[in-house]
């Protein structure tokens, strides 16, 4: 099976089935809804975060990177001031 079939059918899966379920937890982004979580949701959703966080530690050129963009995307949209600048 192809990974695009193999992502597509995982994505359809009802909330009702303790796959979907996970799934729902793991991509869950609304705040309020991630209060109402109870104790073994919010771990789902915790060690889900904290291991694509620790994922992206394991290639630090490409997080250098990702910075870099993220620091010129700023840089675009608040002015050419850096940082230092800014705090005089």
């Amino acid at each position: 099976m192809p990974w695009t079939e193999f992502v597509t059918l995982v994505g359809g899966l009802m909330p009702d089935t303790p796959l979907g379920s996970v799934v729902g937890i793991r991509a869950e982004k609304d705040q309020e809804t991630i209060k109402a979580f109870n104790p073994d949701q919010r771990r789902i959703h915790r060690d889900w975060h904290t291991r694509q966080a620790l994922k992206k530690l394991e290639e630090p050129d490409k997080l250098s990177k990702d910075m870099d963009n993220l620091g010129a995307m700023f840089k675009a949209m608040f002015g050419a001031k850096g940082v230092n600048e800014c705090q005089a």
